[in-house]
């Protein structure tokens, strides 16, 4: 009985334990339109869309809010102060938004609404500045087997990173996923009585690609976030869509995307092993509206349509000079 007692005896308090799991698993603090899943370490997420739809910039907006710090000299920034992880795959990564828009967000929490280049410099912290910086860690690759061969040779790397930060890697991009697609489907592999081996191809090395990702995950467990261009057939009217609708999916190989009296229908080309690896999915296309600035500028607006998992809404957003912001 009085074992039981000592077993069943609080050695913690509720707020302890809030502090040590807030610790051990921070929120995600995702930009829109990611907020709307509940997103965890371990999801892999697949953002789609035709370009430009804003899928880099996503990634980007996250990243900065992973590796600005929660607080810092007594101003409070939000961010997670952990590290990101960015393979750029199609080799367009744009060093000078990751870097402006990471100034803009440190100058705008330490007060001062400017917007100018010159004010910004003026109230930026160096230090910080810098500091965030070092925890963006960037990977190019200009190949399959580059990107196949990084993450084979990536956890030391990580291991070594956490280490001298005293922090983990908490997101991990690719951006874009499927950046090989095309190069690796038109190859054409040696025959295997030249070659013992198994013939290199789109499949295989998906494949590949995808059991390191698993295993990598075993280790450290991240969230994955991969940008993915979408391929979009015509709109289609509602009667038509019935009647495609009629027919097998695996015939057509099309995904009706939206609701309403035209929609979209997407094709999904990936291979079947990064299909079945993907836990979330969202879609996002360009709208015919635009939104006006302050300085009476036209932005896009950009509309969002979750598939994994279906959700009943979508979002409305714009990217501007200071982040991703929803639309009422």
């Amino acid at each position: 009985m009085e074992s039981a007692r000592e077993w069943i005896k609080c050695d913690e308090s509720a707020k302890s334990l809030m502090d040590r799991v807030s610790m051990e698993r921070p929120s995600l603090l995702l930009p829109p339109p990611l907020h709307r899943a509940p997103l965890c370490a371990g999801n892999v997420v697949e953002i789609v869309g035709p370009s430009p739809s804003a899928k880099s910039y996503i990634l980007l907006q996250a990243a900065i809010n992973c590796i600005l710090p929660k607080e810092w000299n007594g101003i409070h920034y939000g961010g997670l102060e952990r590290l990101v992880m960015y393979f750029d795959l199609d080799c367009r990564f744009d060093v000078s938004y990751l870097s402006q828009s990471l100034k803009r967000r440190i100058v705008r929490a330490q007060g001062p609404d400017s917007h100018s280049l010159v004010e910004q410099d003026t109230h930026l912290d160096e230090v910080l500045f810098l500091a965030c910086l070092k925890r963006f860690l960037y990977i190019r690759c200009y190949n399959s087997l580059e990107f196949l061969a990084a993450l084979k040779t990536i956890r030391p790397q990580l291991q070594t990173e956490s280490e001298g930060h005293g922090i983990g890697v908490h997101f991990l991009m690719f951006d874009s996923i499927s950046a090989y697609y095309w190069i690796d489907r038109a190859y054409k592999p040696l025959s295997s009585a030249i070659s013992n081996r198994k013939p290199f191809s789109l499949q295989s090395i998906t494949e590949a690609v995808v059991q390191e990702l698993r295993q990598l995950l075993q280790f450290h467990p991240m969230l994955v976030l991969a940008t993915k261009p979408a391929l979009l057939g015509l709109e289609f009217s509602a009667c038509h869509i019935t009647r495609k609708q009629s027919s097998s999916p695996s015939a057509t190989g099309m995904l009706p995307l939206s609701r309403g009296a035209e929609r979209f229908l997407y094709r999904e080309y990936m291979p079947s092993a990064w299909q079945s690896f993907v836990s979330h999915r969202i879609h996002l296309r360009i709208s015919d509206e635009t939104f006006a600035d302050a300085e009476n500028r036209y932005l896009p607006i950009y509309i969002t349509e979750w598939e994994l998992p279906p959700l009943s809404y979508s979002d409305k957003f714009t990217v501007r000079d200071e982040g991703i912001f929803l639309v009422v």
